[in-house]
């Protein structure tokens, strides 16, 4: 018999059977449901083997449910909408499109044994979908452990939902190899502050002076204001890479001397003060991804500072006795590569719209 076949597959091993293996599987299961169906046993009503779209007795249904739950559950099949179905646990996808398309082919269900004509279902997910229809909250539930594991997914460490929904202030910074950004926005999307250093002495030839990292980031930080939070990039570089190793390195030793830093002059009562966001979770945000590359934002935040001026509810707000200097700021680093000043700005801006406004 042939073993598991191992291929490579997005970085991970992968096990697959080997055809004559799975043949043997469906061989020895097509012999199960044959044995099964011969043998001269008398089965109760309710008990399938292996074949699942066995038909129950006729109205097996209606002995399940009451009756006023039969009226409940027939009032949402007939009268939901395709979105409104795909709220309930088990009629995601082609399940609810097909229940609207029978009720316009058909008109309106009966009885729920009537659904059991729809394609896709059978009497065992019939059964399933009305107790979804009956018990709603039960896919609420469900859905608390998804969203924490949503923003673990581009928010690290791990802070307590009550906490980013407090938020009153944050500081938002970018580094790359020549300059650092930081943009203070409160919660109503204000620009509190927005600044960028780019008189850096730092990556001289293949040198990292600890005392130089230390003496260029202390003087950065003193500047800033207290906040609630200070997020920084977290940068997508693959350490395979050889030839990007000296800045990938310039990144870990700027992430960390940061952190170190920002937690030392601001920390409260012990709590992490200081968080890492995903890049590309950000461009993801913006659809600013092209594949695994990003793009500049550049065009978005030339749109929010115009917005700024000609709408009365912008999505991001420039005080109107700053807004004259950050769009000087602005028009002097066009014809640049500024990407640190602008990606600060939106990291801000999807760090309130991801993390702390989401329900």
């Amino acid at each position: 018999m042939c073993g598991p076949t191992l291929f490579m597959a997005g970085e991970r091993w992968r096990c697959f059977l080997a055809p004559s293996r799975s043949s043997l599987f469906r061989v020895l299961h097509n012999s199960c449901c044959r044995k099964k169906s011969t043998t001269p046993k008398k089965i109760t009503p309710n008990v399938t083997f292996c074949d699942e779209n066995a038909k129950e007795p006729e109205n097996a249904l209606d002995k399940l449910f009451s009756s006023e739950q039969q009226a409940s559950i027939l009032h949402v099949l007939n009268t939901a909408s395709t979105k409104e179905l795909e709220a309930f646990r088990f009629l995601r996808g082609r399940r609810s499109i097909n229940i609207v398309k029978h009720r316009e082919n058909f008109g309106p269900f009966q009885n729920l044994e009537s659904l059991m004509n729809v394609h896709l279902f059978k009497y065992k997910s019939t059964v399933q979908v009305c107790n979804s229809i009956l018990c709603p909250e039960t896919r609420g539930e469900k859905r608390k452990l998804p969203e924490n594991r949503f923003l673990r997914k581009f928010l690290k460490p791990d802070i307590e939902r009550e906490r980013l929904k407090a938020v009153n202030s944050i500081i938002s910074i970018v580094f790359g190899t020549r300059r650092i950004a930081w943009a203070h926005l409160d919660r109503k999307l204000t620009v509190l502050d927005w600044q960028q250093s780019d008189r850096w002495s730092l990556m001289k030839g293949t040198s990292y002076s600890s005392s130089v990292y230390l003496e260029e980031i202390s003087s950065i930080i003193s500047k800033m204001p207290k906040a609630d939070f200070y997020v920084l990039e977290k940068t997508g570089l693959s350490i395979q890479n050889s030839s990007l190793f000296p800045i990938l390195l310039h990144f870990h030793i700027m992430e960390a001397m940061l952190y170190a830093l920002l937690n030392k002059t601001f920390a409260q009562d012990g709590q992490h003060q200081v968080l890492s966001m995903n890049r590309n979770a950000v461009g993801k945000h913006f659809e600013l991804m092209i594949g695994d590359s990003r793009t500049s934002g550049k065009e978005l935040v030339k749109q929010f500072l115009s917005d700024s001026v000609l709408k009365a509810d912008p999505r991001v707000f420039f005080p109107s006795d700053k807004i004259v200097h950050y769009r000087q700021m602005f028009l002097s680093t066009e014809l640049q590569r500024v990407e640190e000043l602008y990606d600060s700005l939106l990291q801000a801006v999807a760090f309130y719209e991801l993390a702390v406004f989401e329900p």
